[in-house]
């Protein structure tokens, strides 16, 4: 028969030194922890030793093999914790780690004890030999579920403080909670002077009173809320005061309260656990449990001399030829029935942490007959199994880890009520089960859970600042936590929450009056049913109809000298082009379409180009018609028809040929501005790109700068309808409309750009109509007895020899 091993590193002796100055109440505090030591480590030995019963007796785990243990004490310091688990992987009472000498005892599993520290240390030492463990903790969806953002967290001495900073620090503060304080509890076998204690004591009762944080967190060992408890009522006691500050204690898997052997402390301990919160692991029954632990007797316990001393200290008796000195104690028969301790001292129910400890046995097997000869060959292979390892324990629950090897926890969450009778009693109200997804992992039931009186009995609040009214939102205080901060109104285009957050709102959403919501905005564009729309599209059509009369009644009367004066065609196509280019303009007004966008630019450029450079053509063509008068001067060749529509033709070409590129390269497109106005979505049509469009205004700048030059310069050439004089007014309108519309046009956004595009058009092209074909018309039609041959003679007349008139008069 082959014999294995389970390795167990239990906490059983408080370990403390002191001076002989140290007072009285000192010593019956170390007597009380030693008692409470033996109380927990019975608790958690019997039920390790129950597995080991239940391995040992199933055939189908360790078929033909026998389970044994080695049980080694920590004595609540780091270093034994090594020495002990490297005492696991030496030969039996030697210490020469690495050395297998023993041929019978094999060590299969460690089962480190529930101190903090001693718990991260021993898994890195068995990583190296590939010997499993196993752990547990979760606390982060309570705070979460409670909303507690301010925390105040003390650390029993011994655990891994840099492991708290470098990691349970940042994972709270990426879920936005805060630690008020983090403070060291120690235990009393680092304290040597009794100043040192008192001055201790002094600020631990400080930090627990003055603290702002509401919710304390207790990171520890099972002893830890005894000391914490005792530590605090002498601070208590020093400031004279009986009023004691209610908080939310939250305590680790790792703490239990149900270790409160009798109604004094129970008593003490409602000034500062009642309310408290624990997270304890899930635990069921176990058949035959109850059975077990009542018939344990010292007699039957070979080589176990911990029943002994519990034994003793239970029913205050004494073992023949003990070591201790108890002469004055009755001696213990080892017949006493453990039925008659109280359920203060010995647990009838199994604990969360004995329950892990049944679980963790219940993990080594079972294993079929014959594969377990080739074990120690595949330790590598054993660890990775037991990484991912799932099993049924002994009443049908599943027990499993992850990929990492960490065990997938179920904790019960429970609520510490102090009742009537002076009994502090754990009440279940959640469960935090880490098998299921982050959305359904916590389950509770806040109705019957009972406050600290502080509190009123209402859940408490446990936050730096009070959240930010709507309108406001959070400003960082200097120098202090991110969870403490200001409120600040919000700036405009944000706003806050309930909650405080700030933020802007989407893209197609604005705040409200407020600023503590979110509306949507109102998508306009300049539409024919605004003011200002209606307003360009009335002024539109009526130059329109305006330029169709002025047109009909020039071609009515085309055969009449001031039509044929003024160069028909030419005539014509201007007017023709004026009336596009007023019609072009509601092309701009509207909800903004795809071909819209491409038309708009691109005809306006065209058929604005024509109209300048019919302009220009018949400035030419007086120029050239006067100089053709001249004495001694031949007539050019083609000053007729053919000059005017080739000045048309290519000017007009190399402005399509503009728009052309335009539309090829990177053409207008439908757009949506959401910036400028508040509340509104704009749509417009983006320009595409900025530099064709400047091109094609720069363009017909230039026609219409030539057109002003050439007509300015023959201003006082005889013309009997003054067309020179005419054509340098409506130029000089229309160069000032649209050096004007560029610096306004940049300035305005939205619609109102748009706006300013139209009115431009439309002033410069009522220049053009006014200036040009008004006075002609005015003729044709209210005055037409000035409209024959005799007077145009006369007007050529008149203009020639105005120098000679004015000097006869």
């Amino acid at each position: 028969m082959f014999n294995f091993l389970i390795g167990n590193a239990f906490l059983l002796i408080y370990s403390v030194s002191f001076n002989s100055c140290l007072k009285l109440q000192f010593f019956f505090m170390v007597d009380h922890l030693r008692n409470q030591n033996y109380i927990m480590f019975l608790n958690l030995s019997e039920n390790f030793f129950f597995a080991i019963k239940e391995i040992n007796e199933d055939p189908q785990i360790l078929y033909n093999f026998t389970l044994g243990f080695h049980v080694y004490d920590t004595l609540m310091n780091t270093r034994w914790a090594f020495h002990s688990a490297m005492q696991l992987i030496s030969p039996k009472e030697q210490f020469l780690p690495n050395y297998h000498c023993d041929n019978k005892d094999n060590l299969l599993a460690i089962i480190e004890g529930l101190g903090i520290e001693s718990s991260y240390q021993i898994p890195n030492i068995f990583s190296l030999y590939k010997i499993p463990q196993v752990s547990y903790i979760d606390i982060l969806e309570l705070l979460l579920y409670f909303s507690w953002t301010w925390v105040g967290f003390f650390i029993a001495s011994g655990i891994n403080s840099e492991w708290v900073l470098q990691v349970m620090v940042p994972e709270f503060a990426t879920h936005g909670i805060c630690f008020a304080f983090i403070d060291t509890v120690y235990n009393l076998g680092m304290i040597i002077e009794y100043g040192d204690i008192k001055k201790w004591t002094f600020k631990l009762w400080n930090t627990f009173m003055t603290s702002t944080a509401n919710v304390f967190l207790l990171f520890g060992n099972l002893q830890t809320p005894i000391f914490l408890d005792w530590l605090l009522g002498l601070g208590r006691d020093s400031e004279r005061t009986n009023t004691t500050k209610g908080k939310v204690w939250i305590l680790t898997a790792q703490l239990e309260l149900k270790s409160y052997s009798n109604k004094q402390e129970q008593k003490s301990a409602k000034l500062i656990y009642s309310g408290a919160l624990s997270l304890v692991v899930h635990s069921n029954g176990l058949p035959g449990f109850l059975q077990f632990i009542l018939e344990r007797k010292p007699s039957n316990a070979k080589e176990d001399f911990l029943i002994r001393d519990f034994w003793s200290s239970a029913f205050d008796c004494t073992f023949p030829n003990w070591i201790l000195n108890h002469t004055n104690n009755d001696l213990c028969t080892g017949l006493e029935s453990m039925e008659n301790i109280s359920e203060n001292l010995l647990e009838r129910t199994i604990t969360g942490h004995s329950y892990c400890i049944y679980n963790a046995e219940g993990g080594i097997g079972p294993y079929s007959p014959g594969w377990l000869h080739h074990l120690f060959s595949f330790y590598p292979q054993l660890l990775y199994f037991l990484k991912q390892v799932s099993f049924n324990n002994n009443i049908g629950e599943k027990v499993s880890f992850d990929q990492n090897g960490v065990l997938l926890t179920t904790f019960d969450v429970i609520n510490w009520v102090l009742f009537p009778n002076e009994s502090l009693i754990g009440v279940k109200v959640g469960m935090i089960n880490s098998q299921v997804t982050r959305d359904h992992k916590l389950m509770m039931n806040k109705n019957p859970i009972v406050w600290h009186s502080w509190f009123n009995e209402v859940q408490p609040l446990s936050v730096c600042s009070n959240k930010c009214q709507p309108g406001y939102s959070k400003q960082k205080k200097e120098g202090e936590s991110f969870c403490c901060y200001g409120c600040i109104p919000c700036p405009e285009g944000k706003i806050s929450e309930w909650g405080g957050k700030r933020y802007c709102c989407k893209q197609d959403l604005y705040p409200n009056n407020h600023q503590n919501a979110c509306i949507p905005k109102i998508v306009t564009f300049l539409s024919y049913n605004e003011p200002m729309g209606m307003g360009l599209t009335t002024g539109a059509l009526f130059l329109s109809l305006i330029t169709i009369a002025i047109l009909k009644t020039f071609r009515t009367h085309h055969s009449t000298p001031i039509v044929k004066a003024n160069n028909r065609d030419l005539t014509y196509i201007l007017l023709a082009s004026l009336l596009l280019c007023f019609l072009c303009t509601l092309l701009f007004i509207g909800q903004p379409q795809k071909i819209m966008c491409v038309l708009q630019q691109s005809v306006f450029g065209i058929v604005f180009s024509v109209a300048v450079s019919s302009v220009l053509a018949k400035t030419i063509i007086v120029v050239l018609a006067f100089m053709a008068t001249q004495p001694g001067t031949k007539k050019p060749r083609g000053m007729g028809k053919g000059l005017s529509s080739s000045i048309v033709i290519s000017c007009s070409l190399i402005q399509a040929g503009i728009c052309t590129v335009w539309l090829s390269t990177s053409p207008p497109f439908l757009d949506a501005d959401i910036h400028s106005g508040m509340g509104e979505i704009t749509l417009q049509c983006n320009e595409g790109s900025p530099v064709m469009f400047y091109s094609m205004i720069g363009y017909m700048s230039f026609l219409a700068i030539a057109s002003f030059i050439v007509a300015f310069f023959a201003r006082n050439l005889p013309d009997s309808f003054n067309e020179a004089k005419s054509i340098t007014f409506s130029m000089l309108v229309f160069c000032t409309v649209w050096l004007s519309f560029v610096p306004t046009y940049l300035s305005t956004k939205g619609k109102y750009m748009v706006a300013v595009e139209i009115f431009s058009i439309l002033a410069s092209s009522a220049g053009l109509l006014s200036l040009i074909f008004f006075p002609k018309w005015y003729i044709i039609v209210v005055r037409p007895e000035l409209n024959n041959w005799e007077q145009l003679k006369w007007r050529k007349f008149l203009t020639s020899n105005k120098r000679i008139i004015a000097s006869l008069k």
